[in-house]
C-alpha cells in the first residue's frame, strides 16, 4: 500500500462499489448460464449460443474491470490525487442496450413467422 491511509468511510464506499459491481458481473453470469439452459433454440442458428457466450464474457469483463476500477481508486485515494475517470458505465449501458434491442428484433421476427 502506498501513501496514507484513506478516512476508512472513503475505503467502504469504495468497496461498496466494487461489489456493486461484482453483484453485476454476478447477474450477467447468471444470465448466461440461463440462456445456454432454458433458452429455446432461436430462429437464427447458434443465436441462443452467442447470447449465452456474449454474456458471460461481458460477466467476466465486468469482474475484472470491478477490481481494477477499485485498485485504482483506492490508490488514488492513498496518494490524495483526482480519483479516475471511467467510462466503463456508460460503455455497459450501451452495451446491453443494444443487446436488447437485438433481441426484441430477434423476438419479432421469430413472432411473425
Amino acid at each position: 500500500m502506498v501513501g496514507e491511509k484513506p478516512d476508512y468511510r472513503f475505503s467502504l464506499a469504495n468497496e461498496r462499489t466494487f461489489l456493486a459491481w461484482i453483484r453485476t458481473a454476478l447477474a450477467l453470469l447468471a444470465g448466461g448460464l440461463a440462456c445456454a439452459q432454458f433458452l429455446p433454440p432461436l430462429l437464427i442458428d447458434h443465436l441462443r449460443e452467442i447470447i449465452s457466450v456474449s454474456l458471460l464474457l461481458l460477466g467476466g469483463v465486468v469482474a475484472v474491470r470491478a477490481v481494477d476500477h477499485w485498485a485504482r481508486t483506492e490508490k488514488a485515494m492513498r496518494l490524495g490525487t483526482d480519483l479516475p475517470r471511467s467510462r466503463f458505465p456508460a460503455v455497459l449501458a450501451l452495451i446491453v442496450a443494444v443487446g436488447a434491442l437485438l433481441l426484441v428484433v430477434a423476438v419479432l421476427i421469430k413472432a411473425w413467422q
